[in-house]
């Protein structure tokens, strides 16, 4: 079993979307085909680990049972914790198979590159698997045939999704139901550099042939006027500098064009993969040494002593500095 802390930090750890749909299919399917729901299930994860959670919802009719758990992502910003996973499981008829359906709040992707087909639902390959998994050993518990409809729902899930990438990607109608561990690691931020990685492998299909990765709204919004691109080009990088180039290194564009605050940028040009205050520093004796073919002393003196880069930028400014 995983435990609720991340070490040092004293932060909590999460579940994935698709852990938490892993677990309500099994509850549900426990219902369907051995009559009766489980509570709590314990799941196999993975990369080996277990995980236990608590069923928030069942229901049941003619052919189909269904069942809910509370996604509850720790200490991590994300955007779905607290929301409900429902999965509705439907008998089908023999010969059918297991089959994965989209249900309101999940999304359909609708254009290519992504690891799903245009319209199949957006359930990533290991969600899908985990529960593939949890269906089959039932199936073996209860001597039945896996020829299953399953339906996963999020109730404000198309909300949800314009606070993420989704749009971006052409996943519409809702969230994506995600996860390649299982588990949330708080500001691991994983399902970020996912996002990029995506909107590369989307651009990429669509054969754009310039992209251009940005820090923040405002550099993006800057960028994207600058060369005209289309919002497809446009890739949400964050501080993930190092993410989005490793990525791009092995699956290539023709041009790549980054965009950021001065700040950002000069720590990425002294050799830092990720911007964030807390992860890198700016090198001033670095900075001053670029500024000195080019600058009046006083400006390279200040380059050494001052509090922020941005400090920099503005007295070049005021210096017209080239």
């Amino acid at each position: 079993m995983i435990g609720d802390e991340t070490g040092s930090r004293n932060l909590r750890r999460g579940w994935t979307t698709g852990t938490c749909a892993t677990v309500a299919a099994r509850s549900a399917v426990h219902a369907l085909w051995l009559g009766c729901f489980l509570s709590e299930v314990t799941i196999k994860l993975p990369r080996g680990q277990t995980a236990r959670l608590t069923v928030h919802r069942t229901d049941a009719g003619d052919g189909w049972t269904l069942a809910s758990v509370i996604k509850d992502a720790g200490d991590d910003p994300d955007v779905t914790h607290g929301a409900e996973i429902i999965v509705t499981v439907r008998q089908m008829p023999p010969g059918a198979g297991l089959s994965f359906k989209a249900g309101a709040g999940v999304g359909t992707v609708t254009r290519e590159g992504l690891k799903l087909a245009v319209g199949e639902a957006a359930i990533n390959p290991v969600p899908r698997a985990m529960i593939t998994h949890e269906i089959e050993d039932l199936a073996k518990r209860a001597g039945r045939a896996v020829d299953l409809q399953v339906e996963i729902a999020v109730p404000g899930g198309e909300a949800l999704a314009k606070e993420t990438l989704n749009p971006r990607l052409g996943i519409v109608g809702g969230i994506s139901i995600l996860g390649t561990t299982g588990i949330v690691i708080p500001f691991s931020c994983s399902s970020w550099i996912h996002s990029i990685h995506r909107g590369i492998d989307v651009a990429r299909a669509a054969k754009l042939t310039h992209l251009a990765a940005a820090t923040g709204s405002t550099s993006e919004a800057a960028v994207q006027k600058f060369y005209n691109l289309p919002d497809m080009a446009l890739l949400d990088m964050g501080d993930f500098a190092g993410g989005t180039l490793k990525y791009l290194r092995a699956h290539p564009v023709p041009k790549l064009t980054i965009a950021g605050g001065f700040g950002k940028l000069i720590k990425l040009a002294q050799g830092a993969t990720d911007l964030h205050s807390r992860r890198s520093t700016l090198d001033r004796e670095m900075l001053a040494q670029w500024l000195e073919p080019m600058a009046p002393p006083e400006l390279v003196a200040m380059a050494r002593q001052a509090n922020t880069a941005n400090q920099v930028l503005t007295e070049a400014i005021e210096l017209d500095v080239p």
